[in-house]
């Protein structure tokens, strides 16, 4: 079970058969060298710097039902808000003032905000000279074209699972092929695509998951978020116990390997799980991190997961406090907007 794993990194590059590779490295019992190769391969393709993109949830209403997800359509516990379209755009100016390049829209399917109001608030926020990625769901291509019309530069839709079966499982009225057409529209307009996977989901496998990264690398993604999953009480999904943040440093660190040159986010919620959780997965493999740029009379109501960090500081703290555990582990915060650029790998 335990080939040599440079042979194997070696064979994922020219393999025909890259599922059998990519479980193998899934499976593979010498962690700390994949985690390494992941991280010198991500040094050799993208550098030191770390990209901090300033994150402001400005809704937590959403129409979906999906079973893992606290903001989930049914639940009834949640308080739920939304912010003025006029206050995130100040939100926006705010994070710049903090020094962002890149301010992350992100909210549950809230059809409060028209087309005409977030045109209105993308544009607004493209003139102070900053990049813009959007994570709001599934829209028309009308909509995504909108969005992109009005200067939005990047879109997050996570795939979640391309288990067709598990998905629909857990994400009631949803179809996957229409998540996987959603994504099809946001690359054909020309928008950075971002998208990711759910590590630990009730019904998954390393087989699946073998398949979920295959997916990602042929749109090719421009980003690639893996989080773990985190139980809530306040929905009908089993408990399940497992190491759902060494998995995700799994799924993130062979994803650099086979798409060398991505963003890959070390994300709040493998904080969440480990204290020290982004400094381990920026230094196996990462290079953007998220930190919260929502008021804090919000931010604890968009409880996609319990137990999210940071709930009580301010946006101004959460810069400073991710600038200083970046400089710890001798990396430093990009002056740039963070853009991919492809490096010519296949």
């Amino acid at each position: 079970m335990n080939r040599d794993i440079d042979s194997t990194l070696e064979k994922t590059v020219q393999s025909h058969n890259l599922e059998k590779e990519i479980l193998h490295l899934l499976k593979t019992k010498d962690e700390k060298k994949l985690f390494n190769t992941a991280n010198e391969t991500r040094k050799k393709y993208v550098g030191d710097e770390v990209h901090l993109r300033a994150l402001v949830e400005f809704s937590n209403y959403c129409k979906q039902n999906c079973l893992y997800c606290g903001l989930r359509r049914d639940n009834s516990r949640v308080k739920r808000y939304r912010i003025d379209p006029q206050d995130i755009i100040e939100l926006a100016k705010k994070a710049k003032s903090y020094g962002y390049k890149t301010i992350v829209l992100q909210s549950g399917e809230d059809s409060y905000y028209t087309v005409e109001k977030m045109a209105r608030i993308i544009s607004h926020i493209k003139d102070l000279d900053i990049a813009l990625t959007l994570s709001i769901g599934e829209k028309t291509f009308e909509e995504y074209k909108a969005y992109r019309d009005a200067g939005a530069d990047r879109y997050l839709l996570r795939i979640e699972t391309t288990d067709e079966n598990l998905y629909a499982k857990l994400n009631p009225g949803m179809s996957l092929k229409n998540r996987m057409r959603c994504i099809e529209n946001i690359k054909k307009l020309g928008y950075e695509v971002g998208s990711g996977i759910i590590a630990g989901l009730p019904g998954q496998t390393l087989e699946s998951i073998a398949k979920d990264i295959i997916y990602l690398k042929s749109i090719p993604v421009d980003m690639a978020g893996i989080g773990p999953f985190i139980y809530h009480s306040n929905t009908p999904i089993e408990n399940i116990e497992g190491d759902f943040f060494n998995l995700s440093l799994k799924i993130m660190a062979v994803l650099r390997l086979i798409l060398p040159d991505i963003n890959i986010p070390a994300t709040t919620a493998m904080e969440t799980l480990n204290p020290n959780g982004r400094l381990i997965a920026l230094q196996s493999g990462a290079n953007v991190v998220m930190p919260n740029a929502t008021e804090t009379i919000y931010r604890r109501h968009y409880e996609i997961y319990p137990g999210k960090i940071c709930l009580g500081d301010s946006p101004a703290h959460c810069r400073g406090c991710i600038e200083n555990k970046i400089k710890s582990i001798n990396r430093y915060v990009s002056s740039g907007k963070g853009f991919h650029i492809r490096q010519g790998v296949v």
